[in-house]
């Protein structure tokens, strides 16, 4: 049993994964979330400021929402992220499309440069090889 100190409120509780937060403060932030959600829909373009003074959230924690692709701001929107490799404006998550592809091609290519390569089986037949022929007698 993993028992820690929740990172919030300071409460023990048995930890399971994801961030060190207890269940209360989980459902608490989940709340906010809805609340920061539900406000950038009904006010569209507003600042990262802005919501974070009108919900009672820290900016980090909205700015962490928008990385984990949980939130995505529109176009119009004063929010700006970037993408974190090449610096193109993102609407959320932490890399833009053409970075995201590049990346998968490389894990596929590292995926496809270490999976074993197939062995020749010498018992195979080969059609145009000789074959065993019987006399009979």
């Amino acid at each position: 049993m993993n028992v820690r100190n929740c990172k919030k409120c300071g409460n023990i509780f048995n930890y399971i994964s994801g961030p060190p937060i207890c269940p209360n403060c989980r459902e608490k932030l989940e709340e906010k979330f809805q609340e920061v959600k539900e406000y950038i829909r009904e006010h569209k373009g507003v600042g990262i400021a802005q919501i974070s003074e009108a919900c009672n959230v820290d900016p980090q924690q909205i700015r962490q929402w928008l990385r984990e692709d949980r939130l995505e701001v529109t176009e119009d929107s004063a929010i700006m992220l970037n993408c974190e490799s090449c610096g193109a404006p993102i609407r959320s998550g932490r890399f833009c499309e053409k970075c995201k592809a590049k990346n998968i091609n490389g894990f596929n290519s590292i995926l496809e440069a270490n999976k074993p390569k197939p062995v020749d089986n010498p018992f195979k037949r080969d059609k145009e090889a000789p074959k065993m022929r019987f006399l009979d007698n």
